[in-house]
């Protein structure tokens, strides 16, 4: 297995607040996308290139799974995540644990989103 994370799906309960939220943090636009077995499930993709390393995903707003209760952290790749870190608050979300040092490994900066769900972002400076 070479990289083993092929997809991500983040939870939502409003996906439009989501998708701003998302947006003003991460200065991304996303893609509607559906889910060809059940019309009532509404995804918007994270932008992708497939030729590059690493996996996209999608904010997803389906009947009975409701937000902020999982157990999975996905971590976006950043130049500088203080930045990002930044336009958290403002964007409708909250700072869990400001930017931190993980050694030789980089920085990480943990937040919570519009929709309750924790997240990292993650930078090499």
């Amino acid at each position: 297995m070479s990289n083993p994370v092929g997809w991500f799906e983040i939870y939502v309960n409003d996906i439009e607040r989501a998708q701003k939220f998302y947006e003003s943090v991460l200065k991304v636009s996303f893609e509607t996308i559906g889910d060809p077995t059940d019309a009532s499930v509404k995804m918007r993709a994270f932008p992708a290139d497939m030729e590059q390393y690493g996996a996209s995903g999608a904010l997803v707003h389906m009947n009975g799974f409701p937000a902020g209760g999982n157990s999975t952290l996905v971590y976006f790749s950043c130049d500088d995540c203080a930045q990002e870190e930044s336009r958290v608050e403002e964007a409708g979300g909250k700072i869990q644990r400001s930017k931190m040092s993980i050694g030789e490994y980089g920085f990480i900066t943990l937040a919570n989103d519009s929709e309750g769900n924790m997240f990292g972002l993650h930078s090499q400076k």
